[in-house]
């Protein structure tokens, strides 16, 4: 499997790959479920290459560790997923 830094590497940086509607499913630990953000609202510190960063609705920055992200899709198809022990 790719490593989920790589896949949203090449969602970034490669034109044709990218060109699509990528979301991705993470792991909120405060909910106790599953968030779903579009790809287009997250964001990378450049000096930081283990969190992902959301703002939420209420304008709050949220640094959410890669290694909680479940589930990528790419128009609607499931093509990366972590399975976790239960």
């Amino acid at each position: 499997m790719l490593p989920i830094h790589e896949l949203l590497n090449r969602i970034r940086w490669d034109d044709e790959f990218g060109r699509g509607d990528f979301r991705l499913l993470y792991y909120d630990r405060k909910k106790d479920g599953m968030i779903e953000v579009p790809v287009k609202q997250i964001y990378f510190d450049s000096n930081d290459h283990f969190d992902f960063n959301l703002v939420d609705e209420s304008g709050v920055t949220h640094s959410i560790p890669l290694h909680r992200i479940r589930q990528v899709y790419r128009d609607g198809k499931l093509i990366w997923e972590r399975h976790v022990n239960d």
